[in-house]
């Protein structure tokens, strides 16, 4: 998708009713392009489950191509039986190219109480340090993948190292976070596949 530009604002909404299991995913990688006029671009996407629904959203990577301004929020609200698979993966740039700027925020809410809460900054205008040894540390790819379970209340998951740059945190709730950086888009999405797969999604 060759969006959005500049000044767009787009808006994704998918709800999924008691029982439900749905499977979302794109097409292709998101492109976030510069605009004529130079103002940020908004992309918000909001996700219900309720009763014992199931929801795996599963996009291809956003590109932050050159000179674009995009700011991305993602909302989940759960019922308490509800389970969630969330993938995300961001790209600085295309090959040879420096990144726009990015901001990207997370929340989740499960039976009406907070789950996750976080926000990222990448590119011009982001806060320093944010490409150094305590942030991407030269990485191009970045990406996590939240895996909300009520089984986890029973058995959750322990802090597991699953790579150089990639690792599981449960969270204080039947949820995990993978938080992984790569070289590039193919060898993020390996390490987050391996983790889904190892946890039963």
């Amino acid at each position: 998708m060759s969006a959005p530009l500049g000044g767009d604002h787009l808006t994704v909404e998918a709800e999924a009713g008691p029982g439900a299991r749905l499977a979302l995913r794109s097409a292709a990688a998101t492109l976030a392009l510069p605009g004529r006029g130079g103002e940020a671009a908004r992309y918000d996407v909001r996700l219900t489950l309720a009763g014992d629904a199931e929801v795996r959203w599963l996009p291809e990577p956003l590109v932050s191509v050159h000179g674009s301004d995009l700011r991305v929020r993602t909302r989940a609200e759960l019922a308490p039986a509800a389970r969630l698979l969330l993938r995300e993966e961001q790209v600085l740039g295309r090959t040879g190219e420096a990144p726009g700027l990015l901001w990207s925020r997370l929340t989740v809410t499960r039976a009406g109480r907070p789950l996750l809460d976080q926000e990222l900054g990448c590119g011009p205008g982001a806060p320093a340090g944010w490409d150094g040894p305590a942030g991407l540390a030269g990485h191009r790819a970045l990406g996590q993948l939240l895996l909300v379970d009520p089984r986890f209340e029973r058995e959750p998951p322990p802090v597991t190292v699953l790579g150089e740059f990639a690792a599981l945190t449960p969270l204080a709730g039947p949820a995990a976070l993978v938080t992984a950086l790569a070289p590039d888009a193919l060898r993020l999405r390996a390490l987050l596949d391996e983790a889904a797969r190892t946890y039963g999604w």
